[in-house]
């Protein structure tokens, strides 16, 4: 199980992700505990409240518990989970929210705590919290026989591809597969073996070599968003200046926006909308499919939970009635009876408990399934769509060769000499 953790405020905001429809098809609050308020967003107030006393800046500590993606993991694997954060960061006790999210036929949990201790009004240290949660990820791992990432077990076989949050949320916003884009970049990296080959390998996917402010490698998209190439690149700083040469060599960033400017943004971009208005409405049926199956999966699960509901309180009836009243029930209570007769509803209610818990996860494993095959259609879809605009930007770097009158060695396509092709219907001008 991979977790994030951070101490950080905020309540409020965490609060509105926690609850955020939009983003997930399920979200699910399994547990507010400690607060004298029973919501999320009431629990993330009294914590802030609660910090006001101190000088605490992070009152909160927050987690993300995601299991492997084909993994069906039950609500029960996760509280033990929690259980043994808190043993091992001190947080047994705290108030806490725990909220589960599902998208893509996968799902996730949130645990958050607040990091006051209302006796003493002070935050709880979590030294070297870090590696503690590393540890007990890894030792998940083993009790459940999960197969364990190679770059988890050991951290150089790291897939660096990986994005980290900045990345992630920059190239978000950019509109652009944060994964796609790094390995576009990785592939390019290892083709090139100079500046002039790696920036022309770049080109060819809509990127261009830049010097960065801090005179460092940089990667520019078409709609001028700056990618760290030192910090995508698994290579040390000196090794990437060494092949390279000195970024001080290259243009500007402000140079790099102006000549995609003039050049190639006015004509090119109109064929990358035209291609993304045509992958957007390639993709209009799966996602009318998606949302259909979202609500479909929404109505099962209220339809089950009533019908557990309406079971669990007849079963209740039942073993209610058991226990008489009166002078029977004086009589059952000096002879014993009232006792075994309890200590069985404490057992069948036990097991009742389990029972509905076990009903209600097959319940949800089968919607995953469902939930996964269509995912996998909507990843199809996207990979067939970005190689049509991978060509648009390959096409794009060619004509602007050719026009220039350049035959020289593409080494980013192994060493072929480029040749002329025929028009494809893209105009440069």
């Amino acid at each position: 199980m991979i977790f994030k953790a951070s101490k950080r405020s905020g309540g409020r905001q965490l609060g509105a992700h926690l609850l955020k429809a939009e983003e997930n098809e399920h979200v699910e609050i399994h547990e507010v505990s400690g607060f004298i308020s029973d919501k999320v967003m009431g629990a993330m107030n009294e914590a802030y409240a609660a910090a006001r006393g101190t000088k605490c800046q992070r009152y909160l500590f927050s987690m993300s518990l995601s299991p492997p993606a084909h993994e069906s993991v039950r609500v029960e694997t996760f509280e033990k989970a929690i259980s043994d954060i808190e043993e091992r960061l001190g947080l047994t006790g705290q108030p806490r929210v725990i909220v589960f999210h599902e998208k893509e036929g996968r799902r996730h949990c949130h645990a958050v705590w607040s990091r006051i201790n209302a006796e003493t009004m002070t935050a709880i240290d979590m030294p070297f919290f870090k590696n503690k949660l590393q540890a007990l990820a890894k030792d998940i791992y083993l009790e459940n026989g999960w197969a364990m990432p190679k770059g988890f077990a050991n951290p150089r076989l790291r897939d660096a591809r990986n994005f980290s949050l900045d990345e992630w949320q920059q190239a978000k916003r950019a509109g652009v597969d944060p994964r796609e884009l790094k390995s576009a970049i990785l592939d390019c990296w290892q083709q090139a073996d100079n500046a002039k080959s790696f920036a022309a390998a770049l080109e060819e996917r809509g990127l261009f070599l830049a010097r960065g402010d801090q005179r460092s490698f940089v990667a520019v998209t078409i709609d001028g968003d700056v990618h760290s190439i030192t910090r995508i690149l698994p290579d040390r700083k000196r090794d990437i200046i060494s092949r390279l040469g000195d970024p001080a060599a290259l243009p500007s960033v402000s140079d790099t926006r102006q000549k995609i400017a003039e050049q190639v943004a006015p004509r090119l971009s109109r064929y990358i909308a035209e291609a993304k208005r045509i992958a957007h409405h390639n993709m209009l049926p799966l996602i009318a499919k998606r949302e259909a199956l979202k609500v479909q999966h929404q109505a099962e699960r209220q339809a089950f939970d009533t019908k557990l509901e309406t079971r669990w309180n007849e079963e209740q009836r039942i073993r209610s009635s058991r226990l008489r009243k009166g002078i029977a029930g004086a009589w059952d209570f000096l002879t014993g009876k009232y006792f075994k007769t309890r200590k069985q509803n404490e057992m069948e209610s036990k097991f009742a408990r389990e029972r509905d818990s076990h009903e209600r996860h097959a319940l949800i494993h089968a919607q995953h399934k469902d939930r996964q095959a269509l995912q996998e259609l909507i990843k199809e879809n996207r990979r067939k769509e970005a190689e049509r605009v991978l060509g648009l930007y390959r096409d794009a770097a060619t004509f602007r060769r050719m026009r220039g009158g350049e035959r020289d060695t593409d080494r980013a396509r192994g060493g072929a000499t480029l040749k002329p092709k025929r028009d494809r219907g893209l105009e440069l001008g």
